[in-house]
């Protein structure tokens, strides 16, 4: 059991290496971890391309095409009610997420939005389902969203679900 929290990254696409996904990993982990009082955990972020992820995506989920992020918390969240936070998992290793360079780029440009603050956002996301969050009905993205907001403006990421005048 790590003593720490500990982010490893898996660079499967170089370009991912360039934009430094290692040190945004890290940052977006540690800062969804720490919202909770996590001092203590592991999770482990690779880094690759459309292909790779609509692979895994038709493998896990039965959805054969590219998503931006996908993640396999390695504990079933117990049940609750919707709406209510997720009870903190049982384990430090709280699982795996994967997130998709050529999705990502795409979203980030199409949004207007800075692709550091994008994939911080996908990153903290994705630690959130490791945590048991989940988005399946109202309440509980309202929920996870709420959380999503308060963790990234500690980073000053603007809120990604404010819709913007254009």
């Amino acid at each position: 059991m790590p003593d720490e929290i500990c982010v490893d990254t898996v660079i499967e696409d170089d370009r991912w290496g360039e934009a430094g996904l290692e040190a945004l990993a890290e940052r977006a982990a540690r800062a969804a971890l720490d919202w909770h009082g996590i001092g203590a955990a592991e999770v482990v972020v690779l880094g690759c391309d459309d292909a790779r992820i609509a692979a895994l995506n038709a493998d896990f989920r039965g959805k054969p095409r590219a998503t931006n992020v996908l993640s396999w918390p390695s504990q079933d969240a117990p049940p609750r009610a919707p709406g209510d936070r997720p009870g903190l998992p049982q384990t430090d290793e709280l699982g795996d997420i994967a997130i998709a360079w050529d999705t990502c780029r795409a979203e980030a440009r199409l949004q207007g939005k800075p692709f550091d603050h994008h994939v911080t956002h996908l990153l903290v996301h994705a630690v959130l389902h490791l945590l048991g969050y989940d988005h399946e009905n109202d309440p509980d993205a309202e929920t996870m969203e709420a959380t999503e907001r308060s963790i990234l403006q500690k980073l000053q990421i603007p809120d990604p679900y404010q819709e913007e005048d254009r």
